[in-house]
C-alpha cells in the first residue's frame, strides 16, 4: 500500500505501508477496489457504463466486450475469441486473475447452456431456504400466494422470531433474481418485516411450499428475431387492507426474452383505479427509458418505439 497524499515521508519516497489489519475488512475497501479497477479499465479502453456502474463496455473498430463487475467477480464476453483472450491477458498484467471458462454460475445464480440458449435458475439457493424453515419433506402447493384474501398488519399474534421471518424475506428477494412468478408473493411478505405476525409466517412458509414443487424453473434466454422493447403493465386500487395503497407491477420484454420485472406498492394513495393505472404506467416507462438507455449503450439502440400494454 503506497503512502497516502499529505503523509509522504521525504526521506523514504519510494516505502509502503505496512498494514496491519486487512483491508478487506475494512469500510472503505469496497470503494477503494472498484476505483482501483475502474481507473486502469479507462486506460485499457473500456468505458464506464452511466447506466450501471458495474458494467464496463469496450468498442473498437467492430469488436465489443461488455465486462461486469462485482466486488471480485467478474462476467466477460466479447464478440471474438481473440479479444477475449487479450482482454484476459491485458487484465492479467495488473490483476491477479483466474479464468475460470464459460459461465456457469455467478452470484448463486446456475447458468447452463443448451442449442436453445441459456437457462438461469437458483434452485440450490431455494433448496438452501426450504432446509433452513424446516421443510424439506413438505408438500407442494400449486401457487404461491392466498388469492382469498390479502396480509393484514392488525391481526395474529406477533411472531416469536421476527429476526428470522426478516432473514428468510430478504433471502426471497434474492431469488426473485430469476423467479418472477414469486414476485408479488414475496412482496406482501416484505411488507411486513418491521412487525411480522404468526398469519405472516405462514404465507411465507406458503410460498416455500411452492418453491418445493417448482425448484426446477428459472429464467430462460433465447436468441430471438425480433429486438422490440415490449413491456406490460398492471395495478389494482387500494388493495392494502392497512393503507389503501395501491399495488403496481410490470415486466419487459426485449424480443422473446423477459429481462425486467417488479411488484411493488405505490408511494402515495390513488383517489382512483384510473389513476392506479396510470402510476403503474409511468413506473413502466421509467423502467423502459433506462433500458433503452442502456442498450444504446450496449451498441444495441432500439429503432422503434417502446408499446407500453396496460391490462385492464
Amino acid at each position: 500500500m503506497y503512502q497516502p497524499c499529505g503523509f509522504r515521508d521525504s526521506r523514504y519516497p519510494d516505502h509502503v505501508c505496512l498494514l496491519k489489519r486487512s483491508l478487506y475488512s475494512l469500510k472503505q475497501a469496497p470503494r477503494a477496489w472498484y476505483q482501483r479497477f475502474a481507473d486502469y479499465a479507462s486506460t485499457s479502453g473500456f468505458a464506464h457504463s452511466k447506466c450501471d456502474h458495474s458494467l464496463f463496455i469496450y468498442h473498437h473498430n467492430h469488436e465489443t466486450a461488455y465486462l461486469l463487475l462485482y466486488v471480485g467477480d467478474i462476467v466477460l464476453t466479447t464478440s471474438s475469441d481473440k479479444l477475449h483472450k487479450h482482454l484476459i491477458k491485458l487484465l492479467s498484467h495488473e490483476f491477479a486473475l483466474k479464468d475460470l471458462g464459460p459461465l456457469h454460475s455467478f452470484l448463486g445464480i446456475s447458468v447452463t447452456r443448451s442449442s436453445y440458449g441459456l437457462f438461469l435458475n437458483q434452485t440450490a439457493y431455494a433448496k438452501d431456504i426450504i432446509e433452513r424453515v424446516g421443510l424439506s419433506g413438505c408438500n407442494s402447493i400449486a401457487t404461491p400466494v392466498d388469492l382469498n384474501g390479502k396480509l393484514s398488519s392488525s391481526s395474529e399474534q406477533p411472531y416469536p422470531n421476527p429476526t428470522k421471518y426478516r432473514s428468510l424475506a430478504g433471502a426471497l428477494q434474492y431469488l426473485t433474481f430469476t423467479r418472477p412468478d414469486i414476485s408479488y408473493a414475496v412482496l406482501q411478505v416484505c411488507l411486513h418485516m418491521h412487525n411480522p405476525k404468526d398469519i405472516h409466517m405462514l404465507a411465507l412458509k406458503r410460498i416455500m411450499r411452492y418453491l418445493q414443487g417448482t425448484l426446477s424453473l428459472g429464467l430462460h434466454i433465447t436468441k430471438s428475431r425480433s429486438h422490440d422493447l415490449v413491456s406490460f403493465t398492471d395495478a389494482d386500487w387500494g388493495g392494502c387492507p392497512d393503507t389503501r395503497h395501491s399495488t403496481s407491477g410490470y415486466c419487459v420484454y426485449f424480443g422473446d426474452n423477459l429481462i425486467s420485472w417488479s411488484s411493488k406498492c405505490q408511494q402515495t394513495l390513488s383517489s382512483s383505479s384510473a389513476e392506479a393505472e396510470y402510476r403503474g404506467v409511468a413506473n413502466v416507462v421509467a423502467e423502459s427509458c433506462w433500458l433503452r438507455n442502456l442498450l444504446l449503450e450496449l451498441h444495441c439502440p432500439i429503432s422503434k418505439a417502446t408499446i407500453v400494454f396496460v391490462i385492464m
